[in-house]
């Protein structure tokens, strides 16, 4: 548990220094990011960050003011309103992305094979196959 709590803090204090230099909260960013996946409804938004509902409408509203979110009509269902990142907030996540420099530099350390290793392995522990079949 050790190295999951050290990769953790590094991985987040970096993230949320980085999006704090675009004027982002870490919760704004790690949003952003979660678009980036794709459309979301305000649910599964604060489903998917663990955050209260009334706290995401906070975080959208201040979201969508800058451009990088916006609202729009769930095609399936005209009640629900689905959050899309915009070509704005795709900019705003790379940036943050590339500036997060402590994580990147740990990574470019080592070489490409064991990149490559610490890729399969973190696949192998974090998907759902993985957890499914107990490898």
């Amino acid at each position: 548990m050790e190295l999951l709590s050290v990769s953790l803090g590094v991985y987040y204090g970096d993230f949320t220094a980085a999006a704090a230099r675009e004027n982002l909260t870490a919760s704004q960013g790690k949003t952003l990011t979660v678009l980036r996946r794709g459309p979301a409804a305000m649910r599964v938004l604060a489903e998917t960050l663990s955050c209260d509902a009334s706290n995401m409408t906070g975080i959208i509203d201040r979201l969508e003011k800058r451009g990088l979110v916006r609202r729009e009509p769930s095609p399936g269902d005209r009640r629900v309103k689905n959050v899309v990142l915009t070509p704005e907030g795709e900019h705003a996540i790379d940036t943050i992305r590339a500036n997060m420099h402590t994580t990147l530099a740990g990574l470019a350390s080592l070489s490409e094979a064991d990149q490559e290793t610490l890729y399969a392995l973190l696949e192998r522990a974090f998907t759902e196959k993985a957890h499914v079949s107990g490898t």
